[in-house]
């Protein structure tokens, strides 16, 4: 089968969505890199309520809160439903419509496209989505252009003394695999370099159920390209 012969990426995904939500235990998801590696991707966590852990991150978020990759939701859901005014932004339509149904406020389009105003207090990057596009400099110099003075990009990173790397990806499900996209996999002692060249601080770091988490503060104004 040639490259122009696999779904994308985000059909792959979308089907995904729908295998999970209606199968009673963990379909079969990866994410399968040119480098040889493979990565179970958790699609059933992806659509349950935060766990402890993220709930732990999710209290370091003041509204509004922009989550950027926001799936189906679940985090933008949480959020007003404890009293934060949070909005999503995701390139699936399917994805989108789902966390509309459950409640969410959701726009559907690219952190890098759509128009958006420069009202967050608070950026969620979870989920590996600081990846997104293999350039997770680019991403976050965007986030900054979006956040108030002060504000605060919250990232899930890969565990220390890992290698960061970019590298092209494919979705595989039990039926199909799915064309490359670039993706990057950053290691969290590595973030302090690559949030500053972002215009982004590290405040904090942390773990939690073997999960690592940061903190980055906008001190400076930084324009949007």
């Amino acid at each position: 089968m040639s490259e122009a012969d696999h779904p994308s990426a985000l059909a792959v995904y979308e089907r995904g969505l729908d295998q999970s939500g209606s199968a009673a235990k963990p379909v079969r998801f990866h994410a399968v890199g040119d480098d040889g590696s493979r990565r179970r991707l958790p699609l059933e966590r992806w659509l349950r309520a935060p766990e402890a852990g993220e709930w732990e991150l999710l209290s370091r978020a003041v509204g509004p809160v922009l989550d950027v990759g926001c799936g189906a939701g679940r985090h933008v859901v949480a959020l007003r439903r404890a009293g934060v005014e949070a909005v999503g932004i995701e390139v699936s339509r399917h994805a989108t419509t789902i966390a509309r149904e459950r409640g969410g406020v959701v726009i559907e389009g690219s952190i890098f496209e759509a128009r958006l105003p420069s009202i967050w207090n608070t950026a969620l990057l979870l989920d590996g989505n600081i990846g997104i596009g293999g350039d997770p400099a680019g991403l976050l110099r965007r986030v900054a252009g979006l956040l108030r003075i002060g504000g605060a990009a919250l990232v899930e990173l890969e565990p220390p003394a890992t290698v960061s790397r970019t590298s092209r990806v494919r979705l595989e499900s039990a039926c199909e695999v799915s064309t490359w996209i670039p993706w990057t996999f950053v290691a969290s002692d590595e973030i302090g370099t690559i949030a500053g060249a972002a215009g982004l601080t590290l405040d904090e770091l942390w773990q939690s159920e073997g999960r690592w988490f940061a903190r980055l503060l906008l001190g400076e104004p930084v324009c949007l390209p």
